[in-house]
């Protein structure tokens, strides 16, 4: 197979896709850009609970941020993360907005505004002297809401 340049305006039979990348996303807290997140897992914006009664429930699973360690005790989810230890165990949290934002080609095509956002756990990768590996954290997250949007597509 060879690579060719398709004059403009010529049929190639080629179907263009509409699809999101995974590694196309940005994650705001408190409307703050947030460098260093590696992922985010089991991430539900919508999931109902179906009974076999005439019951539904809405439900709010909680999901991962997997990130790397930062040393600045100033980051914003270090400081998150210290007012989160520094509760204990108290019944109320520190919470935060927190926004999942997809992005295609530089351009933001959906955005899922997560309310109430609260740290229910912390955890490390495996600290190891025969690694270079960076170490990971990962934060489990709970949530009371989400609002998820659709910015308008140029030409819609």
């Amino acid at each position: 197979m060879t690579d060719s340049i398709v004059p403009a305006g010529q049929e190639t039979g080629l179907q263009v896709i509409d699809s999101l990348s995974a590694h196309e996303f940005a994650l705001e807290l408190d409307g703050e850009t947030i460098t260093g997140i590696l992922r985010v897992t089991g991430f539900f914006p919508f999931k109902l609970d179906v009974k076999t009664t005439t019951t539904l429930k809405l439900m709010q699973e909680p999901f991962k941020v997997v990130k790397m360690v930062q040393r600045s005790p100033n980051a914003p989810f270090n400081r998150w993360l210290r007012e989160t230890v520094a509760a204990k165990a108290d019944i109320v949290r520190p919470r935060r907005t927190l926004a999942l934002v997809a992005v295609d080609d530089g351009t933001e095509i959906r955005r899922w505004t997560i309310n109430g956002a609260w740290i229910s756990e912390v955890a490390y990768s495996d600290f190891d002297t025969g690694s270079a590996d960076l170490v990971e954290e990962t934060l489990t997250i709970h949530f009371d809401s989400v609002e998820e949007t659709w910015p308008v597509a140029p030409g819609e």
